[in-house]
């Protein structure tokens, strides 16, 4: 088949999509952390953060579509399976014991603030490796962790 878009190198688009995969494999497991939260979250503001963690999830999910989407667009293969997600996914695990609203933040936070980190690094290194396109779509992605971030951490001031 041939590569479906022109003007880049392949080794920019190898970068993109090995940088696609590797983020798409922490934007799920970070997904399926904010929905463990979600569940399990009790406490005097219950509805406030329940609600904030789907609105976190729903934003999250809108990314790994867009950078699953990325991947194809760039011919390669979106790597989203459980045991791909399992193997390559660098998103700390997240514990099943908690219960307390501002437990949950800081452990949802603590996995926000470590994927923002790398999907600046990965803005970085598909800007440098010719993928503007693709460095565009994980500053997006940068965008809203920050902002869900700051949301998550104004309930624990």
């Amino acid at each position: 088949m041939a590569v479906n878009v022109k003007g880049l190198t392949d080794n920019a688009r190898k970068t993109a999509i090995s940088e696609l995969n590797a983020r798409l494999s922490d934007a799920i497991a970070l997904g399926l952390a904010i929905k463990q939260a979600h569940w399990n979250v009790k406490g005097p503001n219950f509805i406030a953060v329940h609600e904030l963690f789907d609105t976190v999830y729903a934003n999250v999910q809108e990314h790994v579509d867009t950078m699953a989407e990325r991947v194809q667009v760039l011919d390669g293969v979106a790597l989203g399976t459980l045991e791909e997600v399992s193997k390559a996914g660098t998103v700390k695990a997240y514990p099943t014991d908690l219960t307390k609203a501002a437990d949950h933040i800081r452990e949802v936070s603590e996995r926000m603030r470590d994927f923002g980190e790398k999907i600046r690094a990965a803005i970085d290194a598909t800007d440098e490796a010719g993928d503007a396109d693709t460095a565009d779509i994980f500053t997006a992605v940068s965008r809203t962790a920050d902002k869900d971030l700051w949301f998550m951490e104004s309930h624990l001031e």
